[in-house]
């Protein structure tokens, strides 16, 4: 068995500039963590969005050890709408089954190279803000699966290593993401999550259609600007 050690407590915070993500790593600062920072340009179509978001939250944070990955193997892959100029942004509604914004195993690789951060700098936890009511049928979101990641990682990693992977929002529902954030002073004015634009966010994409559901049951206004 491995031996679990832990002698800096430093959690490496899977980061999108969205809600979600910025609440988890809020969510592990309260908890005394010292925030690894890190976020992937992986060509999609909100890239330049997300990642001055992301540079936002961070300063907001006070996090000074972060990375910046940039991948284009999503962008060579396609198959998805965020990434394949192709393909349109659906705007109709939430879709049945696994839409067509899913990316393919995007979520695993992603685990995977924050795993490989984690293990470099002593961090006891990797954190991800998947969230199975509104991942909108993406079957990595699952609490089942990110258990099954977290389960590969210690095994594919040095003895010494063990690494918790935590996912704080993964039962709650959008309206109860919106009050925890509240609560916790979590600035959403500087988060994104529309799928098609960068300037103002488009109201209509699943992601936009759950942001604003979400706000509206919790009973506030949502702070960014939409067309």
């Amino acid at each position: 068995m491995k031996q679990e050690i832990n002698i800096r407590k430093k959690a490496v915070c899977i980061m999108s500039g969205g809600m979600d993500s910025t609440l988890s790593a809020y969510l592990m600062q309260d908890a005394g963590y010292e925030i690894v920072a890190v976020h992937f340009n992986y060509e999609q179509k909100t890239q330049k969005k997300e990642l001055e978001c992301f540079h936002n939250i961070t300063k907001a944070l006070n996090v000074v050890n972060k990375y910046v990955l940039n991948l284009d193997f999503f962008k060579q892959l396609g198959a998805s709408a965020l990434t394949d100029n192709s393909i349109d942004v659906p705007t109709g509604g939430i879709e049945e089954g696994v839409p067509v914004t899913y990316v393919p195993f995007r979520n695993g690789i992603f685990l995977s190279m924050a795993a490989a951060i984690a293990e470099k700098e002593g961090a006891s936890v990797l954190s991800i803000g998947v969230v199975e009511e509104d991942s909108s049928g993406y079957p990595d979101c699952r609490e089942e699966y990110i258990k099954a990641m977290q389960k590969a990682i210690n095994l594919g990693t040095k003895e010494e290593t063990s690494i918790e992977i935590k996912m704080p929002l993964v039962h709650l529902k959008k309206s109860e993401i919106v009050q925890e954030a509240l609560k916790r002073s979590v600035p959403l004015e500087l988060t994104w999550s529309c799928y098609k634009n960068e300037q103002r966010a488009c109201g209509v994409c699943d992601s936009c259609r759950l942001r604003l559901n979400g706000f509206k049951e919790a009973g506030v206004s949502d702070p960014i600007a939409y067309e």
